[in-house]
């Protein structure tokens, strides 16, 4: 099975081909130009360079959150019109999940974090098991100190991956936890692990696949603020 995977959940972005597990070719870009510009660019010329047709591809897969939400929206959005236009199966996996991947050579306990703001991170925990990635917990929106305190409960060093790996980092060592950084190599969102977690997972349509954001936007948390303010002004 082809598959030609793309991630654009945070800062870097990226697409990949990989054949039956094995990795024929990725592109990716850190350059802070928007996805919108580089994204399916991209894609086109690895295709091009790598002498394959959009009709070859058997799956579009796609990392579909949590992360950036313009960055998940624009990664969803490509890969529906894809699947919708050559009436292709399409998978949505979870950007940390896809990250887990990066953690085959290092094993043991993966801890995926990506930068959330308003001092949280996105994160879940795997154990890599027999050659895969085991999910621990579902993802979720966490506090630095909260995810220590689990760390530290667990008593063992995470590997760190993610946009979000230095952050913790910094976190664990002022709190004296053991942890291990992912080389620059590894670190970085990738649509290589995007199209390492589609592997094996039920199929959808373009219709069925939709981002997933685990919390609210920021503009979507400053309307609700202002209208409990007005609510409040209005018993008051």
């Amino acid at each position: 099975m082809l598959i030609l995977a793309l991630e654009s959940s945070a800062k870097a972005a990226s697409a990949a081909l990989v054949k039956d597990g094995r990795l024929l070719a990725q592109a990716s870009q850190c350059s802070g130009l928007t996805h919108s510009r580089t994204l399916l660019p991209m894609a086109e010329d690895m295709l091009k360079n790598a002498e394959l047709s959009l009709d070859a591809v058997d799956l579009f897969a796609v990392a579909q959150g949590p992360g950036s939400f313009t960055g998940v929206r624009i990664g969803v959005s490509a890969v529906k019109g894809l699947a919708w236009a050559l009436d292709k199966p399409c998978v949505g996996v979870s950007t940390l999940e896809a990250m887990s991947w990066h953690g085959l050579s290092a094993g043991g306990l993966i801890c995926p974090v990506m930068d959330a703001r308003r001092g949280q991170v996105y994160n879940a925990l795997f154990e890599i098991e027999a050659g895969r990635p085991r999910r621990l917990c579902p993802d979720r929106p966490i506090a630095l100190a909260e995810l220590a305190e689990e760390l530290r409960g667990l008593g063992r060093s995470p590997f760190l991956v993610g946009d979000g790996a230095a952050l913790a980092a910094a976190f664990l060592e002022k709190e004296g936890l053991p942890f291990r950084l992912a080389p620059d190599n590894l670190v970085w969102q990738s649509a290589w692990g995007v199209a390492l977690a589609a592997q094996g997972k039920p199929a959808d349509s373009a219709h069925e696949l939709l981002p997933v954001y685990l919390r609210l936007s920021q503009a979507e948390r400053e309307r609700q603020e202002r209208l409990a303010k007005e609510e409040a002004n209005k018993s008051s």
